[in-house]
Protein backbone atom coordinates (compact mmCIF):
# COMPACT_ATOMS: atom_id res chain seq x y z
CA UNK A 1 0.00 0.00 0.00
CA UNK A 2 1.42 3.66 -1.07
CA UNK A 3 -0.13 6.68 0.49
CA UNK A 4 0.33 9.91 -0.90
CA UNK A 5 0.24 13.50 0.52
CA UNK A 6 -0.15 16.45 -2.06
CA UNK A 7 1.07 19.76 -0.54
CA UNK A 8 1.51 23.45 -2.27
CA UNK A 9 -2.26 24.10 -3.95
CA UNK A 10 -3.49 27.37 -3.31
CA UNK A 11 -5.21 30.53 -4.80
CA UNK A 12 -3.15 32.56 -7.40
CA UNK A 13 -3.78 35.42 -9.85
CA UNK A 14 -3.98 34.62 -13.64
CA UNK A 15 -0.32 34.19 -15.12
CA UNK A 16 1.07 33.45 -11.88
CA UNK A 17 2.87 30.31 -10.79
CA UNK A 18 2.72 26.98 -8.30
CA UNK A 19 4.73 24.08 -7.52
CA UNK A 20 2.78 21.20 -5.95
CA UNK A 21 4.18 18.26 -4.12
CA UNK A 22 3.83 14.56 -3.57
CA UNK A 23 4.97 13.07 -0.87
CA UNK A 24 4.72 9.12 -0.67
CA UNK A 25 4.79 6.73 2.40
CA UNK A 26 6.98 3.74 0.94
CA UNK A 27 10.72 3.77 0.25
CA UNK A 28 10.05 1.55 -2.95
CA UNK A 29 8.47 5.00 -4.83
CA UNK A 30 11.00 4.49 -7.47
CA UNK A 31 9.40 1.20 -8.63
CA UNK A 32 5.79 3.59 -10.03
CA UNK A 33 5.41 5.76 -12.36
CA UNK A 34 3.82 8.99 -11.19
CA UNK A 35 1.02 10.87 -12.06
CA UNK A 36 -0.78 14.13 -12.04
CA UNK A 37 -4.32 14.26 -12.49
CA UNK A 38 -6.69 17.14 -11.86
CA UNK A 39 -11.24 17.30 -11.63
CA UNK A 40 -13.04 20.54 -11.99
CA UNK A 41 -16.86 21.06 -10.54
CA UNK A 42 -18.55 19.40 -12.15
CA UNK A 43 -15.77 17.58 -14.92
CA UNK A 44 -14.38 14.55 -14.79
CA UNK A 45 -10.98 13.61 -13.77
CA UNK A 46 -8.75 14.56 -16.34
CA UNK A 47 -4.89 13.70 -17.02
CA UNK A 48 -2.24 16.19 -16.71
CA UNK A 49 1.40 14.77 -16.70
CA UNK A 50 3.05 11.79 -15.73
CA UNK A 51 6.49 10.36 -15.11
CA UNK A 52 8.69 7.23 -15.47
CA UNK A 53 10.42 5.79 -12.39
CA UNK A 54 13.82 7.03 -13.42
CA UNK A 55 12.28 10.39 -14.29
CA UNK A 56 13.67 10.03 -17.83
CA UNK A 57 10.52 10.45 -19.68
CA UNK A 58 7.30 12.95 -18.91
CA UNK A 59 4.46 13.12 -21.11
CA UNK A 60 1.71 16.06 -21.08
CA UNK A 61 -1.88 17.06 -21.30
CA UNK A 62 -1.88 19.28 -24.41
CA UNK A 63 -3.85 21.83 -22.28
CA UNK A 64 -0.90 22.06 -20.13
CA UNK A 65 2.31 21.13 -22.32
CA UNK A 66 4.60 23.85 -22.32
CA UNK A 67 3.30 25.55 -18.87
CA UNK A 68 3.62 22.72 -16.72
CA UNK A 69 6.31 20.36 -15.68
CA UNK A 70 6.64 17.14 -13.54
CA UNK A 71 9.48 16.18 -11.97
CA UNK A 72 10.43 13.66 -9.11
CA UNK A 73 13.19 13.33 -6.72
CA UNK A 74 13.89 9.49 -5.61
CA UNK A 75 15.52 10.36 -2.61
CA UNK A 76 12.82 12.01 -1.22
CA UNK A 77 9.53 10.09 -2.52
CA UNK A 78 8.30 12.47 -3.79
CA UNK A 79 6.84 14.10 -7.27
CA UNK A 80 6.23 17.52 -8.59
CA UNK A 81 4.25 19.58 -10.49
CA UNK A 82 5.50 23.06 -11.31
CA UNK A 83 2.55 25.33 -12.87
CA UNK A 84 3.24 28.13 -14.78
CA UNK A 85 1.70 30.71 -16.54
CA UNK A 86 -1.44 29.19 -15.06
CA UNK A 87 -5.09 29.93 -16.02
CA UNK A 88 -8.55 30.04 -14.60
CA UNK A 89 -9.39 27.30 -16.59
CA UNK A 90 -6.75 25.32 -14.50
CA UNK A 91 -8.82 25.62 -11.75
CA UNK A 92 -9.77 22.06 -9.99
CA UNK A 93 -8.54 19.56 -7.81
CA UNK A 94 -5.05 18.29 -8.04
CA UNK A 95 -4.26 14.74 -7.60
CA UNK A 96 -1.24 12.58 -7.79
CA UNK A 97 -1.30 8.79 -8.39
CA UNK A 98 1.11 5.91 -8.71
CA UNK A 99 0.90 3.34 -10.93
CA UNK A 100 2.61 -0.10 -11.09
CA UNK A 101 2.34 -0.53 -14.78
CA UNK A 102 5.55 -1.49 -16.58
CA UNK A 103 5.11 1.58 -19.07
CA UNK A 104 4.15 5.30 -18.35
CA UNK A 105 0.45 5.58 -18.71
CA UNK A 106 -1.82 8.46 -18.93
CA UNK A 107 -5.12 6.61 -18.38
CA UNK A 108 -7.18 6.74 -14.77
CA UNK A 109 -7.76 3.22 -14.80
CA UNK A 110 -3.77 2.40 -14.66
CA UNK A 111 -3.18 4.31 -11.70
CA UNK A 112 -3.53 2.27 -8.11
CA UNK A 113 -2.81 4.54 -5.60
CA UNK A 114 -4.18 8.09 -5.34
CA UNK A 115 -3.37 11.06 -3.17
CA UNK A 116 -6.29 12.84 -1.05
CA UNK A 117 -6.05 15.86 -3.50
CA UNK A 118 -5.05 19.57 -3.51
CA UNK A 119 -7.11 23.03 -4.36
CA UNK A 120 -5.92 25.12 -6.86
CA UNK A 121 -7.68 28.18 -7.78
CA UNK A 122 -6.65 30.50 -10.24
CA UNK A 123 -8.24 34.09 -10.53
CA UNK A 124 -8.92 35.97 -13.41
Amino acid sequence: QVQLVESGGGLVQAGGSLTLSCAASQHTFSRYNMGWFRQAPGKEREFVATISRSGGRAYYADSVKGRFTISRDNAKNTVYLQMGSLKPEDTAVYYCAASRSLVVVTTIDWYNYWGQGTQVTVSS
